[in-house]
């Protein structure tokens, strides 16, 4: 089963809007145990994203600590060129970051992963086809994917994988998983067929990995070659 963003996102989500003062928004993110709200207009779409880090830009820039002699290190300030307007800064207009990276609750877990790594955030705005809010996203939600239980893996793999995707005969093959490690063994009719059983398999959400003993009886991996 192909998990989507909708399936591990958080629904409920506190949000702020451009005008919420600074420590309206260190309250919140103390009082509710998050670590960052989205920021949005006035008809629910979402501008912006304010993180505890955005917060503590204000501390790293004070101007006591230039009177000492003090500079954010060189991968801080090139890593956020914005940290003086954001210290300076008074409401969450002023402190977030903008535009937000945000993805849509159709899309792949997988693909929301990707999209983390590839703008390294924590977290994404997960957004409707009008740019509305309908929750977050965070690297701790995709984490949960791995909590899956192996026998909940076994079974997906057996009857969405082995039983209904492959148009093959499967029966010889058995399928076992100890803590997310999947190990298929028997054997099926052709090479090429018990390849594609265990990178599909390897697809399935919470796998960490997939150890192949499936034997054939025709290896018919030359023939695609030729």
């Amino acid at each position: 089963m192909r998990m989507t963003v909708a399936d591990v996102m958080t629904g409920k989500v506190i949000s702020v809007t451009a005008v919420t003062p600074f420590k309206d928004i260190a309250r919140t993110l103390i009082a509710r145990g998050i670590s960052a709200v989205p920021v949005l207009d006035d008809d629910s779409r979402v501008i912006g994203l304010v993180s505890e880090a955005d917060l503590l830009r204000k501390e790293e820039f004070r101007e006591e600590f230039y009177r000492e002699g003090y500079r954010p290190p060189l991968r801080a300030r090139l890593r956020h060129p914005h940290g003086r307007r954001k210290a300076d800064g008074g409401t969450a207009a002023d402190l977030m970051t903008s535009p937000a990276i945000t993805v849509s609750p159709t899309e792949s877990a997988v693909a929301a992963a990707r999209l983390m790594d590839a703008h390294d955030v924590k977290r994404l705005a997960v957004v409707a086809p009008n740019g509305r809010l309908v929750g977050m996203v965070s690297r701790r939600d995709l984490v949960k994917l791995f909590m899956r239980s192996d026998a909940e893996i076994a079974a997906e793999i057996r009857d969405d994988v082995l039983d209904r995707s492959l148009w093959v005969d499967t029966a010889g093959v058995a399928v076992s998983v100890d803590h997310g490690v999947v190990t298929l063994s028997g054997w099926m009719d052709r090479r090429t067929e018990a390849a594609i059983a265990v990178r599909m398999a390897g697809r399935v959400n919470g796998v960490v990995d997939v150890v192949d003993k499936v034997t054939w009886k025709v290896d018919d991996s030359a023939w695609d070659a030729r």
